[in-house]
């Protein structure tokens, strides 16, 4: 991925510039530290203006609905104290004007109001884009003291230049570089970057070669073709510097497009990395307590002598002495004489009935644990499909689908109202007609079954291993047809790399869903096998 550099903003800046004169910043939200959405409202035209400031992925762009769904914003219920300072200063004001700051990545945004005496008073947001060191800064445009920042720059963070409020805005020390379009002399390509202002790295590469002439009228961002490479490694102003790249309209869109892809891709690895840690550590806790009860189970299993010594006992009620310490009797089951420890405080008749309620207590907790057992072992199953689910998750939408299965919703804490997104299910049509669904997590297997189904439809899943259900749904059910979707079941579980597997099939009306099973189990009967 490339950074977000000088020209970039220059050009964005020249292309929006229209659009930010006289447009009214309606809302102000911030979905995290580090990223900011202004509503603008000009023309007749709302539009999200989108702020980040990340070391990774700062830039700044208007988004389309559908990239502001890859960031995957939130807003959070309480503002942070930023956010509300900046309603304070800037809701329902005007901008004035925006400004580059000669080969700065400063965009500054001025923006006019009124005191309560109705006199104006003209405020600047500065939009910071350098790496590590992004911010965003109000300051007063008149006095030039800042009144708030993103996050505050201290003497120990940077002895060059302080940001905090109260003291004064100035801009970041300046580079000693040359400005191309004041140049005459010899360029040297190799130290195109590190000589001249406007040419990052990236774009100091593709330029490589290219004559004076040319670089100046690059840097003069005119007629540009913004493109981004097939593989979104990289993008540029100029499609004649990118070949085969996918071109867009406006600098804009390029810019929300690139960032956007790059900002999913980040949070579908961070998240999936997280969410297979977190289930992992689920399963490793639950599998604990299997092993833990069935110990347990083990070391009760002779829970039955508690029976056979009452059952002794009571056989020998007459012949034995009452409040003695020891008894000693012949076991006709196990032909052998035994010795039973006695409680010298009891009768034999009490001591019979405390080994007959032993044995009754044993035999409730041995029912228990085996209860316990076969839930847990059902969780198991369910979180060994999360994780398949998981690894062979490919996109954001996807990871959202199976995140509901892995933390707990807290959208009944904070009341809040989602709305409903319509499950996709990847299908295959066969020549014939027939149509054969495949479930990629839970929330889709769940769906295949529950939804989409019907009582005579084939349903496919490999045995014993995690993997999606498989839904044939045809007029003419063959061997054929058969072989394939258990294929598939077998392709689309954790038994692909086995040499053979087992997979179970059996009409829809033979599966049942227990109530409050989890997401996407099922039991089923009258099921078949087949080898793959």
């Amino acid at each position: 991925m490339i950074t977000f550099d000088v020209l970039t903003l220059k050009a964005f800046i020249q292309e929006q510039e229209d659009f930010f004169n006289g447009a009214r910043i309606s809302k102000i939200q911030q979905p995290t530290r580090r990223e900011f959405i202004l509503t603008l409202r000009n023309k007749g035209e709302t539009r999200p203006f989108y702020i980040n400031i990340s070391p990774e992925f700062y830039h700044i762009c208007f988004m389309s609905k559908e990239n502001a769904q890859k960031r995957l914003l939130e807003i959070p219920q309480k503002p942070p104290m930023f956010c509300m300072l900046l309603r304070k200063y800037l809701e329902n004001s005007r901008i004035a004007k925006i400004n580059q700051p000669k080969n700065e990545r400063i965009l500054e945004i001025f923006i006019e109001t009124y005191n309560e005496l109705g006199d104006s008073i003209y405020f600047c947001l500065a939009i910071e884009l350098m790496g590590k060191y992004s911010n965003v800064i109000l300051y007063n445009a008149d006095t030039d003291v800042i009144i708030g920042c993103a996050h505050n720059v201290g003497a120990e963070k940077s002895r060059e230049r302080e940001i905090f409020g109260g003291i004064p805005y100035i801009y970041p020390p300046k580079q000693s570089k040359l400005d191309i379009l004041n140049y005459d002399g010899e360029i040297n390509y190799d130290k195109l970057s590190e000589n001249f202002y406007m040419f990052s790295n990236h774009f100091a590469n593709l330029c490589y070669g290219k004559d004076l002439s040319t670089l100046r009228k690059y840097v003069q961002v005119e007629n540009t073709t913004p493109c981004i490479s097939k593989d979104y490694k990289n993008y540029s102003l100029y499609s004649e510097l990118l070949p085969n790249a996918t071109k867009f309209d406006s600098v804009n869109e390029m810019i929300d497009e690139y960032y956007a892809y790059h900002i999913a891709e980040n949070k579908f690895k961070t998240l999936k990395s997280q969410y297979k840690a977190i289930t992992k550590q689920k399963l490793k806790k639950t599998d604990k307590s299997i092993k833990q009860m069935e110990y347990k189970l083990l070391s009760d299993s002779d829970s039955d002598k508690f029976r056979l010594f009452g059952d002794l006992l009571m056989a020998n009620l007459y012949n034995l002495q009452d409040f003695s310490k020891i008894a000693n009797v012949f076991d006709y089951e196990n032909n052998k004489e035994i010795e039973i420890i006695l409680d010298e405080t009891k009768s034999i008749k009490e001591n019979a009935n405390k080994f007959y309620k032993l044995y009754t207590k044993a035999k409730t907790a041995k029912q228990k644990l085996n209860e316990l057992i076969e839930n847990l072992s059902v969780e198991k199953l369910n979180l060994e499909q999360i994780i398949y689910s998981l690894e062979t998750s490919v996109n954001i939408a996807e990871l959202m689908e199976i995140s509901s299965e892995i933390i707990e919703k807290q959208e009944n804490k904070k009341n809040v109202k989602k709305e409903k997104k319509v499950i996709e299910i990847s299908s295959i049509e066969t020549e014939d007609g027939s149509r054969i669904y495949i479930g990629k997590n839970n929330k889709q297997n769940d769906y295949i079954v529950s939804k989409l189904s019907n009582d005579e439809d084939l349903w496919f899943h490999v045995h014993n291993c995690a993997g999606s259900h498989i839904l044939l749904k045809s007029q003419n059910i063959t061997d054929e047809l058969i072989f394939k979707c258990a294929q598939l079941a077998k392709q689309y579980s954790t038994a692909k790399e086995s040499t053979k597997a087992g997979v179970i099939y059996t009409k829809r009306k033979y599966l049942r869903k227990p109530p409050a099973a989890a997401l996407g189990y099922v039991t089923y009967k009258n099921e078949k096998e087949i080898i793959v």
